[in-house]
């Protein structure tokens, strides 16, 4: 009991309730403050709660708690034959029964908190079956059901969206960051309208911009529905190529058929799919669910070890050697009379085992002739993919050969023409080199000549002039281009400025005068805020000192309130004591003798 004590005095000494209690001013709290105290603790539970029991009926307070710890599922301590001692007990403020309310209570103050918020929404209202024979107030008890569901899945929600990790933090400072950006894009669009109302017809040009928009949206969706409607087309194509390679492979199978043949082959097709379905696939599932069976035998048994496993190996062997014996027996006592029999059973089971092998091949050889057509399409849907052409085949095939060799003639031709050119250019090539070296020769000659006469480097200094010349008329006709090209260009920034000049001339007027009045109106709200401040610690002063005031004269009222009570229970003594006074003299008096001796004795 101390412990718990202990623990209520802990929990309220902290947030929110800070009495400042010990163990001894908690012990000798009276009934009236206990309940006021466990009243206030609902309270911080419930916030409708907080109201002064002085001001409010006993009952309604036992009414009230008995409700309220009856949403919380608190249990009273001891049986159920205790509940009308807990009720007595709440109602007169009884400790024993206080202080395991309060302890249960202060232990999961949170927890309560959440369920007697969700109380407020998930407790049904019970509505008599008469009244629901009434459409609108059926109707009306549909909605709020449906309201219910819709709070008891949005609460989920929001408890999924507080444990999954978002910090509260980060999303206010994502929210004030996109407040922030929302106010410069605010700014911006503002910015953006005064400059385009300044221009000629903006209304008109906003219309069609608005206009160009839906205009790119509606682009956008059609693209898609394109890309839905090219992918819808090349999957039919596909369906489509698929259905022809069918169609011809069944064409082909025909051609050179007869109904008598396409008959053999359909009952032996026949014959194969009864076999498979009435003599292998039974068997077969019959084997698997023998399997099956020992395998859930196994599972549901118990783990074994070694041992376990040694002894049924020698119980295997016991019986396998039992199997043996009487199969020998068996052969011993009717070998004379079922030799021809056995010979028979023996050819008949090789033969049945050879069919199954022979339909196991066929199945198998089935699989891989229909996973070869799977990868025949998928090969001839790639080699489409690649160079849109179908893979050809008979007649088709035929002609694409006669058409490449044609092709190859042709290339044949073409390639000895090239021969033939590749020749001629070398032999071009080879008079190129005599040409040059003559001219080499020529050249040697001149200068021989010029330095015989006395003029070296005549021809290579003309050739050298005529060359710096030419490059100097280059020169000057693309300086000339380039002087008229900047001359064009001056002009076009000089109109530019002027332009610009005129066009923010009345904006720069307007921005002047709003950073005047900018100016004043910081002014203003500079001495405002003086005066605002001034006020407000004014205010606040006086505050704290009405605040004392009232502290003061709630402590004198309390003190008085005691004094007050202290003296009325000493009148009532003084009263009674003055009355049992008045009755021993009145006996005392009285002309009775035993009255007398009554009061002699007392």
């Amino acid at each position: 009991m101390s412990d718990q004590i202990k623990s209520i005095v802990e929990r309220l000494n902290k947030e929110p309730f800070k009495k400042n209690y010990n163990l001894i001013t908690f012990d000798s709290l009276e009934s009236m403050q206990l309940l006021q105290l466990l009243n206030d603790v609902l309270g911080e539970i419930d916030p409708k709660h907080v109201v002064d029991i002085r001001e409010e009926m006993p009952e309604q307070t036992a009414k009230r708690m008995l409700s309220l710890l009856g949403i919380l599922k608190y249990k009273p301590p001891g049986s159920i034959t205790d509940l009308s001692t807990f009720r007595q007990g709440l109602v007169i403020g009884s400790k024993p029964v206080i202080h395991p309310v309060l302890h249960w209570l202060l232990q999961r103050t949170n927890e309560l908190k959440k369920r007697a918020y969700l109380a407020r929404f998930l407790i049904k209202l019970e509505v008599p079956a008469e009244f629901l024979q009434d459409d609108i107030v059926a109707d009306t008890n549909k909605q709020y059901e449906d309201l219910m569901e819709a709070f008891k899945n949005l609460h989920k929600e929001c408890e999924q969206l507080k444990t999954s990790g978002f910090s509260t933090a980060e999303i206010r400072r994502d929210i004030t960051a996109m407040e922030e950006e929302k106010d410069q894009l605010i700014k911006r669009v503002e910015r953006l309208k005064k400059r385009v109302e300044t221009v000629q017809n903006h209304q008109r040009m906003l219309e069609i911009a608005r206009q160009l928009r839906v205009e790119k949206e509606r682009e956008e969706s059609l693209a898609q529905q394109k890309q839905e409607q090219k992918n819808q087309l090349f999957h039919a194509e596909q369906r489509l190529q698929r259905v022809q390679l069918q169609l011809k492979d069944m064409q082909h199978a025909v051609v050179d058929s007869k109904p008598e043949s396409l008959m053999k082959r359909l009952e032996e097709e026949i014959k194969f799919n009864s076999y498979l379905c009435s003599e292998k696939f039974p068997r077969e599932l019959e084997s698997k669910k023998q399997s099956l069976y020992f395998l859930q035998k196994v599972v549901s048994e118990p783990a074994m070890g070694q041992s376990d496993l040694s002894e049924l190996e020698t119980k295997i062997n016991e019986v396998n050697a039992q199997i043996n014996q009487l199969i020998e027996k068996r052969m011993m006592k009717y070998e004379p009379i079922d030799s021809k029999f056995s010979m028979y059973r023996q050819q008949a089971s090789i033969i049945s085992r050879k069919k199954e092998a022979k339909a196991e091949e066929l199945q198998a050889a089935k699989e891989e002739m229909s996973n070869m057509e799977r990868q025949m399409l998928q090969k001839a849907n790639q080699a489409r993919e690649l160079d849109g052409t179908e893979v050809l085949k008979g007649d088709e095939f035929k002609r694409y050969v006669n058409k490449l060799r044609s092709k190859n003639t042709f290339y044949k031709k073409k390639r000895q023409e090239i021969a033939e050119i590749t020749a001629e250019y070398g032999i071009l090539q080879r008079t190129e080199e005599l040409l040059k070296q003559r001219h080499e020769a020529i050249q040697q000659q001149l200068q021989a000549i010029e330095d015989k006469k006395g003029i070296s480097g005549y021809s290579y200094t003309q050739e050298e002039l005529e060359r710096v010349s030419a490059a100097k008329s280059e020169m000057d006709e693309m300086k000339g281009r380039t002087l008229d090209n900047m001359s064009e260009m001056v002009k076009k920034l000089n109109a530019l400025v002027a332009d610009k000049k005129s066009s923010l001339a009345p904006i720069i007027k307007e921005l002047r005068q709003l950073r005047q009045n900018c100016q004043e109106l910081t002014q203003e709200c500079d001495e405002k805020k003086v005066q605002y401040d001034s006020c407000a610690a004014g205010l606040e002063s006086n505050r704290s000192t009405l605040e004392q005031e009232v502290k003061g004269l709630r402590e004198e009222c309390i003190q008085e309130e005691s004094c007050y009570h202290h003296t009325n229970c000493m009148k009532k003594n003084l009263e009674i004591q003055l009355q049992r006074a008045k009755d021993e003299m009145k006996t005392y008096v009285s002309p009775d003798p035993q009255d007398r001796r009554k009061a002699i004795s007392f």
